[in-house]
């Protein structure tokens, strides 16, 4: 059940003895209540405001603090809130129904540098290029208020405030009612296992934080004191993107940093209260989750005894794909050198199901149920922000494959049964890098972030001299779109691998079978050939050196990634390094 319903100041404060109201040009005295939630005492003057700044005095301090539940932070994380009436946005989307996730393929997009101008009004310019190689669902990397002018959004402190060089609130609903009208659907990352270093004012207010931290942070109170609030903040949050802003999604940033022993847990709770909330809209809501766990508990269905969300990414899947092209075997990829990595995730979902994980020290994963759960709940891809920007340079696959292993990339991907994911730039072979930024106005916090991304990349055995300056304008710059790069003949080239791939996952429903049962995979480890097969469609990719030749009858080639590959006399040939998707006789 969503929160009851509270003025638009109250504030929950169990910490505070005393609280004033800084609205406008006044301070207004605040009234406890028995639940710990603070009321203006002058209701009347607080609830006749209406876009005005404000904030709340804790104590004795005179120094104003944001809204946890701030809906616009315009001068930014430190100073006070802005009123916005979210409902006051005239959406033209009434029509729209939703897509589901089973047979879509997502997009996933940094605002800030999809686009020169890194906004949602210049994002919605760029849409009819989205629809043009297949995508149902753009998924947005965090839009949260963060400290500073830029940021991959991870270091959120106010979630329930969109970032403002972005374009605001009114900014956020424009880009979603654009997409409904475009017919695509949004997903957005949201991130509740951590808060971000600067800005973060809530234990403050109440015990929204706990003993312990995970990678990123301190770790969020979701199962002590004063939980029930917390647990409230983030299921009241998720509900507002959905039902406020029209969004079709959500992304939970790594579930697996979220320590909750309550049952239910906090993501069984959340999927309760979106599919109640999805049979009041009726339209599909989906929750996808970002976890290292590999254990398919997480998107079995709560009548089968699971958490009940819809999918969750594959880093198995982007592993073994990697692996297989560029032939990295250092840090997690070592145990995905075989072939036949990449041929185990395609049948069966994960690599690691309970198998040794030599990154781990441990066995690592749990079996996905293949007979009963559909391929479809896995997210699957060839390069995200995290495989990406996580590398010391933030180089992408573009660096070090040429134009027919990123074809082949894009096609093992599109034609896996998997809900398959693309980055942006990716359908063009984008040459710009995704690395990671900050800007943080604190010199002491930037140069500690700095110093702490370059240490952790010498322990992985990276170049510290290699790694940019993530506080440096031009790491944020370097990061950004060149879309002239569309109108070369590689982009051309690649672009138009991506648009034949989307056309033959409308055209054939085997590509979109979700049917782990439908998957046969071979794996020769000597010659590095790969083949997969979905029905009567067979995908071929020689990751060799060496050109194949496979005897396969009278064959209809319908995608080739590279002029070479030649069906003649009942034997197709492929080259080194190239692959094709074939129809085989009946």
């Amino acid at each position: 059940m969503s929160s009851p319903q509270r003025g638009p100041f109250d504030v929950w404060a169990p910490r505070a003895s005393r609280m004033r109201l800084s609205v406008g040009d006044a301070i207004l005295d605040m009234v406890r209540g028995d639940d710990d939630w603070w009321t203006p005492a002058d209701h009347d003057l607080a609830l006749s405001r209406e876009e005005t700044d404000y904030g709340y005095l804790i104590d004795d301090s005179d120094t104003s603090r944001p809204d946890p539940r701030s809906r616009r932070q315009p001068a930014g994380v430190h100073q006070r809130s802005r009123t916005y009436d979210a409902s006051r946005f005239t959406w033209t989307d009434d029509a729209w129904t939703g897509r589901q996730l089973a047979g879509s393929m997502i997009y996933e997009l940094h605002v800030g540098t999809f686009t020169p101008e890194g906004t949602f009004d210049a994002a919605l310019t760029r849409l009819d290029h989205l629809r043009s190689i297949g995508v149902d669902f753009v998924e947005l990397m965090p839009v949260n208020a963060v400290n500073g002018t830029h940021n991959w959004g991870y270091d959120g402190v106010l979630w329930y405030a969109v970032h403002e060089p972005y374009g605001g609130p009114e900014g956020y609903q424009r880009f979603v009612d654009g997409c409904h009208a475009a017919g695509l659907g949004v997903i957005q990352d949201v991130v509740y296992n951590h808060l971000g270093p600067s800005g973060n004012y809530l234990p403050e207010f109440g015990p929204y934080l706990k003993e312990g931290a995970n990678t990123w942070g301190d770790l969020v109170n979701l199962d002590g004191d004063g939980a029930a609030e917390v647990r409230r903040y983030i299921l009241d949050n998720a509900l507002m993107w959905l039902a406020d802003y029209h969004v079709d999604g959500l992304r939970l940033d790594a579930v697996h940093a979220l320590e909750d022993g309550s049952k239910p847990h906090l993501l069984e709770e959340l999927a309760v209260e979106v599919a109640a909330l999805s049979a009041h809209l009726r339209r599909p809501l989906v929750l996808v989750a970002e976890s290292d766990l590999n254990d398919p508990v997480l998107v079995t269905p709560r009548e089968a005894g699971g958490f009940g969300l819809d999918a969750q990414w594959s880093d198995d899947f982007h592993h073994a794909l990697h692996v297989a092209l560029t032939g990295e075997t250092h840090g997690y990829y070592a145990d995905f050198e075989p072939l036949g990595a990449l041929a185990k995730v395609c049948e069966r979902g994960f690599f690691h199901d309970g198998t040794y994980s030599s990154f781990r020290g441990r066995d690592h994963g749990v079996p996905v149920d293949t007979r009963a759960m559909p391929a479809w709940r896995l997210v699957v891809a060839s390069q995200n922000h995290d495989q990406v920007g996580n590398r010391a340079t933030g180089d992408r696959i573009t660096e070090s494959l040429d134009e027919d292993q990123l074809a082949c990339a894009a096609m093992v991907t599109l034609c896996a049964p998997f809900t398959p994911m693309l980055f942006q730039g990716e359908e063009w072979a984008a040459s710009t890098p995704f690395q990671f930024f900050t800007s943080h106005p604190e010199e002491e916090l930037g140069r500690a972030t700095a110093e702490g991304r370059i240490e952790e990349f010498a322990r992985h055995g990276w170049d510290r001299d290699a790694v940019p300056d993530p506080q440096d304008p031009a790491t944020f710059e370097r990061s950004k779109l060149d879309w002239s790069e569309l109108e070369s003949r590689r982009g051309q080239r690649m672009l138009a691998f991506y648009r034949d791939l989307a056309r033959l996952r409308r055209e054939f429903p085997q590509l979109t079978d979700p049917s782990f049962a439908g998957v046969a995979c071979r794996a020769d480890e000597a010659a590095r050939f790969f083949t997969m097969q979905r029905g009567r469609l067979l995908v071929l990719v020689n990751f060799g050196d060496q050109p194949m030749a496979a005897e396969l009858g009278d064959v209809e080639v319908l995608f080739e990634t590279a002029s070479g590959v030649d069906s003649h006399h009942r034997v197709l040939r492929v080259p080194p390094h190239a692959g094709a998707l074939v129809r085989l006789p009946a």
